[in-house]
């Protein structure tokens, strides 16, 4: 009997885990016969997202919606509503698949609340709708998808999924917010792309603009500041056939990012941050008091700059000069002169006709005007009409003209474009003696400069002119031999005459015009882009931006240290472009990207497991040894960090980015500057705060990359007690537990202490003074050495506990660092 009895239990047992087995592959999907209840919801097979019924969070009813949200996520955050305008009462609905073929939401009395409502050609029962990993409900039958949430979004903007217009289809992707926190019913703000006439985003509450983005100009939107640009750059992919489509998908292998407009009409972009298990605020739109619409009135600008922040434009004075002075600039700023149009020159304030005034680095004005003129006629046209009031001219837009009041213009600090406004001659004239001295000084140097060019003319007046393109080249050599000269062996290791010099249509037509679809990712000093020479070879092009702070300099800078310098553990430079305003680097191409794409993405650790991350720690320092010891040039590469490293196809790393490098001499050990570049968080204390820089200086940043490697976590984490990575590895080391700083996607016991080891090297290498850290030949000889008996480390820089939000950065007027991701230069004179 008892054997009776558990052979019993036996199958009651197996027949439960087979009906489990089959609720769980069946927990993604809805079919006709096979609807769900208030209790019940479908979870898509990654585990990411959920779909069912719910009550938004704080809410003081006990009204049900149909939703979307993250599963794993403790505070609710709900992705997409179905019937946001109609809940219902109580827990009697249904979601099922309608006589019909439809999705449709039901009341306890069996009435409709919501239907996905579209023609459904097959049988109820060729139909089933299924959550998808990305976070998309599609109704599907087994040839077509019917309908997908993703066409019909509501306040939040998911990786991969479209925002924006397409023409073809008619659909408007745009976001709506909710009414209030507890409210998921229609809000009052919206976000969408406008074509008036380029592409721009908007946000706009009951139909009226309260911000714009600024046109797209084929690489950003030029009106927003540079902290939002790059994020556009880096992870966007952008389709625009400039004929009324035009659609953002937000590029990331992790879907614990969104965008969600927010019931008081922001933008917001969120990513989880798995250590604190809480959203990150990673962006705001609008951010900042200039980037409300018009904030300023017509003909003025606002800058953050400024004191107060608005300010009419040149040539404009406020028609209300009390109210101005009491902060209200709701009164527009009228013309102080009027213009003389019928006796305009094309001249710049000549004559007595009108003239333009140039504002640099400006969001340009809304309601602008298209124009097929070029650069050198785009001023000529709007001189020669009485209506227009300014123009500006981009690139990668056209010429762009202005009539009527001047609306939303704002001051930015590193990005915009120079916008030049109309007005009288008058306004041009010399004021007061300091004025007369400079334009005088200005003539002066002129003369000179005429008399030395008649001179020069004449005597070489029978030599022939080499072409433009030659002309580069000469002066690209002979610029890198002077930044060679004095150190003979860095002469003879660069030989200037093999660097190969590409076209740049050749560089155009490799990378399909520098398209989106081929951006790989985007550097400090400009987008870099995947191409395919004509023979097959592919290449990473970076194309270096004019807005960037990188020019000629440090273009040569980066040619002349890694042109002829051979190591397997160093990226490969194939040539360079230099081309008019063109300034383009030829890489080898990197298939895995950069570390960075790796270590800190919850869905990438796994695939770097411990044997991977020795292996890169390992050859990160030998690259390291090679460009300190080991090359002919002795090099400080002043910019080491987790995103400056590419990954091959088998994983081993390769230094990258030699933009900020220093060549030193022969018998040079250390070097001072006021012009501190590089990113915080990988920058020693000596260099940050003294302009001191060495090998020690390498030390550090390789010691921070070290434990970031170790934990995959960023420098910038912060651990219990607000303790950054530094602080919470010494912390651990303090505590005998060292090999919990370890990722635990990848700790193994018999591991241990490999782990240990390279935890305690590098917290040697990020001792607060240099002479106490090791030299990378010592660093290479700990790692691979079987002695245990290792120095003991002293007490990291930088671990001091500070009760700041992590996008704080330093702002000293002699330096600029950045946060992690782009290094960012300050030049001041010495």
């Amino acid at each position: 009997m008892v054997i009776r009895g558990c052979f019993l239990v036996l199958i009651l047992f197996a027949t439960f885990s087979c009906f489990s087995l089959k609720l769980c592959f069946g927990q993604d999907r809805i079919t006709f016969s096979t609807p769900i209840k208030d209790s019940e919801t479908l979870l898509c097979n990654n585990g990411i997202f959920r779909f069912g019924f719910f009550t938004p969070l704080n809410s003081t009813t006990r009204l049900r919606y149909v939703g979307i949200w993250y599963d794993k996520v403790q505070v609710q955050t709900v992705v997409w509503v179905a019937n946001k305008d109609t809940p219902i009462n109580d827990t009697s609905g249904v979601i099922s698949i309608s006589d019909k073929g439809n999705l449709v939401v039901t009341n306890g009395l069996n009435r409709l609340v919501w239907s996905t409502n579209v023609a459904v050609t097959v049988a109820p029962n060729a139909t089933w709708v299924q959550l998808m990993d990305t976070g998309n409900l599609r109704l599907q039958d087994n040839g077509e998808i019917l309908w997908e949430s993703f066409k019909h979004p509501y306040n939040s903007f998911l990786p991969v999924m479209n925002f924006g217009t397409n023409n073809r289809t008619g659909e408007n992707l745009n976001l709506t917010s909710w009414k209030s926190n507890t409210d998921p019913s229609t809000g009052n703000y919206t976000a969408c792309i406008s074509h008036s006439p380029f592409p721009q985003i908007m946000i706009l509450k009951s139909n009226v603009p309260i911000w714009r983005s600024g046109p797209w100009n084929g690489q950003i939107f030029i009106g927003l500041p540079d902290s939002i640009s790059l994020l556009f750059l880096d992870g966007f992919n952008v389709s625009n056939d400039n004929k009324g489509t035009f659609l953002i998908s937000y590029a990331t292998d992790s879907f614990m990012h969104h965008f969600n407009l927010d019931p008081d009409g922001n933008l917001y972009m969120r990513s989880w941050n798995t250590s604190t298990r809480a959203w990150m605020v990673d962006a705001i739109i609008p951010s900042t008091t200039c980037d409300a619409y018009n904030i300023c009135g017509p003909f003025a600008s606002c800058s953050l700059q400024e004191v107060p922040p608005c300010k009419c434009v040149r040539g404009y004075v406020p028609r209300n000069i009390t109210e101005w002075n009491r902060g209200i600039f709701t009164s527009e700023c009228v013309r102080r002169v009027p213009l003389k149009c019928n006796a305009s020159t094309g001249g710049g304030g000549g004559g007595k006709g009108d003239g333009f005034f140039k504002m640099q680095k400006m969001k340009v004005p809304a309601n602008v005007e298209k124009s097929i003129a070029n650069e050198k006629d785009c001023p000529k046209q709007c001189i020669n009409n009485c209506s227009c009031t300014a123009y500006a001219y981009d690139r990668g837009i056209g010429c762009m003209l202005w009539s009527g009041s001047l609306v939303d213009m704002q001051s930015l600090l590193g990005s915009g474009i120079d916008l030049y406004i109309r007005v009288s001659h008058s306004e041009f004239k010399t004021h007061g003696k300091r004025t007369v001295m400079i334009t005088a000084s200005v003539l002066g140097v002129v003369f000179i400069a005429a008399v030395c060019v008649l001179l020069a003319c004449r005597t070489f007046k029978k030599r022939p002119v080499p072409p433009e393109k030659d002309r580069s080249a000469e002066l690209l050599f002979q610029r890198m031999e002077e930044l060679t000269s004095g150190n003979e062996s860095a002469s003879k290791q660069v030989k200037l005459k093999d660097l190969p010099l590409f076209e740049f249509e050749v560089l155009a037509t490799s990378t399909d015009n520098f398209s989106l679809r081929n951006k790989l990712g985007q550097g400090g000093f400009g987008p870099v882009y995947k191409g395919i020479l004509p023979e097959g070879q592919e290449i990473a092009v970076k194309r270096l931006s004019r807005a960037s702070g990188q020019g000629l300099e440090e273009l040569l800078n980066e040619v002349v240290v890694i042109s002829k310098l051979q190591h397997r553990n160093l990226v490969k430079l194939l040539g360079c472009c230099i081309e008019g305003e063109e300034r383009l680097l030829v890489y080898e191409y990197m298939p895995k990207k950069s570390l960075d794409a790796y270590l800190f993405d919850t869905l990438r650790q796994s695939i770097l497991d411990w044997k991977a991350r020795f292996n890169i720690i390992e050859g990160i320092c030998r690259g390291l040894l090679y460009l300190h010891r080991d090359s002919r040039l002795k090099i400080i590469h002043r910019d080491l960090k987790a995103s400056n490293i590419l990954l091959d196809e088998n994983l081993n790393p390769k230094i990258s980015d030699f933009g900020l490098a220093r060549v030193f001499q022969v018998n040079e050990d250390e070097a001072n500057t006021r012009r501190v570049v590089g990113t915080y968080g990988y920058m020693s204390p000596e260099y940050a705060m003294e302009g001191f820089f060495s090998e020690k200086s390498d030390v550090f940043s390789l010691g921070v990359i070290f434990l970031e490697i170790i934990s995959g976590k960023k420098n910038s984490h912060k651990e219990d007690n607000n303790l950054n990575l530094l602080a919470y590895a010494w912390k651990l080391w303090n505590d005998g537990q060292a090999a919990s700083l370890a990722d635990p996607t990848v700790f193994d016991e018999c591991f241990e202490k490999e782990i240990t080891k390279c935890v305690q090297i590098g917290l040697l290498c990020v001792q607060e003074f240099a002479s106490d850290r090791p030299n990378v030949s010592t660093v290479i000889w700990m790692l691979t050495t079987e002695n245990t008996n290792l120095p003991v480390p002293k007490q990291p820089a930088f671990i001091v506990r500070r009760r700041v939000s992590e996008a704080e950065c330093s702002d000293q007027s002699s330096q600029k660092v950045s946060i992690n991701d782009v290094s960012l230069t300050a030049i001041t004179g010495r």
